[in-house]
């Protein structure tokens, strides 16, 4: 019937249903142009049950992660569920796992992309309305990235115990082997990001207007810290002028030189010892004025593995004792959930809702 066919009739059955453009092309075609009864036929096959649940928001689930063998690409994905219970359902896991491993094999860049893909003989979208009508719960994916590498370049990545929280990270570096003696170390610098949380690589990443509102909030943070260390009467955070290496300039560290060398020179310091001096007080400027890059900063934390050091540090002693040259270049982490709020709604609620 040219009519079924017709994009508009389909168009509106799916945007009603949710169900894949094929099942509601053939459903329109069974119903005979019915509309309601296309419906009704789609639901029975379970293939409408997506679309009285995608209200539902999906804030669980799972993050995947799958690096290469020879760890030139690594993607990471996050796969979104209702509840916990269907999170941990081997099915949904190994849903995970294939959607991760399709958008690797083919080089799939946006969702758009891997709706429209081809899984197992079939439209991706369709197969996961398939899944979702099994499951029985609204499942969504979220979000993906795949990083690839070419020459002298490694990429690696982490996924915690409990499949929640995943990391990947590449570097750049001057040879295949460093590369290759790279990875190792690499992977321990994924299991600290996933842990303490950087939101970018470094302090050149930050937005100025971030950081500008990133700092009034440290410095009132530690005049509020104050107030009680002053009641205890313990020693009290120096507030700084900063809060990241991104805003020191070359002028405002000539000026806290030549700070340093008149307060030396009133102190009656030999001039000849200066220069022995002035570096380590330089170095607990920036100590004191780039905490929102220890904080927020990949290469600015201090490594959970050897808190002596920052990742900056580690990152180049590592590269010291391989004997070559190692970058980050790339950082992504994700956790489940994360910037979305979870529905509350109790029993009585859901059922009414869904039977309304």
């Amino acid at each position: 019937m040219a009519e079924i066919s017709a994009q508009k009739m389909v168009k509106e059955l799916r945007e009603s249903t949710g169900a894949g453009i094929m099942d509601c092309k053939k459903a329109l075609e069974e119903a005979n142009g019915d509309m309601s009864a296309a419906v009704d036929i789609l639901r029975e096959k379970g293939l409408g049950k997506a679309a009285k649940k995608a209200d539902r928001l999906a804030s669980e689930g799972l993050v995947d992660v799958l690096v290469s063998s020879d760890n030139k690409i690594a993607t990471i994905s996050e796969v979104n569920s209702e509840t916990d219970f269907v999170a941990k359902n081997e099915n949904f896991i190994n849903l995970v796992k294939n959607t991760t491993s399709h958008i690797q094999v083919n080089s799939i860049q946006t969702i758009e992309q891997l709706n429209t893909s081809t899984i197992n003989g079939v439209v991706f979208e369709d197969y996961f309305k398939t899944e979702i009508a099994k499951t029985g719960e609204n499942l969504v994916v979220r979000r993906f990235e795949t990083i690839e590498v070419g020459a002298n370049g490694v990429v690696t990545g982490y996924i915690h115990s409990n499949s929640r929280v995943g990391v990947i990270i590449a570097a750049a570096c001057d040879s295949e082997a460093t590369a290759s003696k790279a990875k190792d170390f690499l992977r321990n610098v994924c299991m600290h990001a996933a842990a303490m949380k950087p939101q970018v690589i470094s302090y050149k990443d930050f937005d100025r207007e971030f950081l500008d509102k990133e700092t009034t909030a440290l410095k009132a943070e530690l005049e509020k810290e104050n107030e009680e260390l002053r009641r205890l009467g313990k020693h009290e955070h120096k507030i700084p002028e900063y809060g990241s290496r991104a805003q020191i300039t070359d002028e405002i560290i000539a000026g806290v030189k030549a700070k340093l060398e008149d307060e030396l020179k009133a102190q009656g310091k030999p001039e000849k010892i200066w220069d022995k001096i002035i570096p380590g007080q330089i170095e607990r400027f920036y100590a004191d004025n780039t905490q929102i890059d220890q904080r927020l900063t990949l290469l600015g934390q201090f490594f959970v593995m050897d808190d002596k050091k920052t990742i900056e540090q580690a990152v180049a002693d590592e590269a010291a004792k391989i004997g070559g040259k190692i970058e980050i270049v790339k950082y992504v982490r994700f956790e489940v959930g994360e910037g979305l709020e979870k529905k509350q709604e109790d029993f009585a609620a859901e059922v009414a809702a869904q039977m309304a």
